[in-house]
């Protein structure tokens, strides 16, 4: 299989922790999502707490994290330079918005419930990547377009 490096193990490891996460919290449960996507319902807070105990983790690991000089595995860090919020940013959220409140699971959650071996999550995870896989071809047709100088 080749050489693994220490970035693949600790990203191995971290994901199988946010999965593990995310079965103890439940969202890989989509009724559980639904529910807090269902304000005008019977609305569940619980995914609001899941949030804010990641939001709360991240303010207070990165402020320590990005005080090192460099990441432990790594040469150096890599920061999102863009800021701005533009039209492909808030197409793309409001289509990661649509599916999620369609099926109840976003990738992350997704991915984790394919153990439950339940059609939804697999039915999800096979249009999650034919969509990735379709805006890929899409977007790399459009780039070669513009690079052979033909109008979009």
């Amino acid at each position: 299989m080749g050489h693994i490096h220490k970035q693949q193990v600790v990203a191995l490891i971290s994901g199988l922790i946010f999965g593990f996460g995310l079965g103890v919290s439940q969202m890989i449960d989509r009724d559980r999502v639904i529910g807090f996507l269902d304000v005008a319902g019977h609305w569940d807070p619980t995914l609001a707490f899941v949030m804010g105990g990641a939001v709360a983790v991240t303010l207070i690991t990165f402020r320590v994290v990005l005080r090192q000089p460099r990441p432990l595995l790594a040469s150096r860090f890599f920061l999102p330079t863009r800021n701005d919020i533009d039209r492909p940013l808030l197409i793309g959220a409001a289509i990661f918005g649509i599916g999620w409140g369609i099926a109840g699971y976003c990738p992350g959650p997704g991915l984790t419930a394919l153990v439950l071996g339940l059609a939804n999550p697999i039915i999800f995870v096979v249009a999650m990547i034919a969509g990735s896989l379709s805006w890929k071809a899409i977007s790399d047709r459009a780039e070669k377009r513009q690079r052979e100088g033909v109008k979009v």
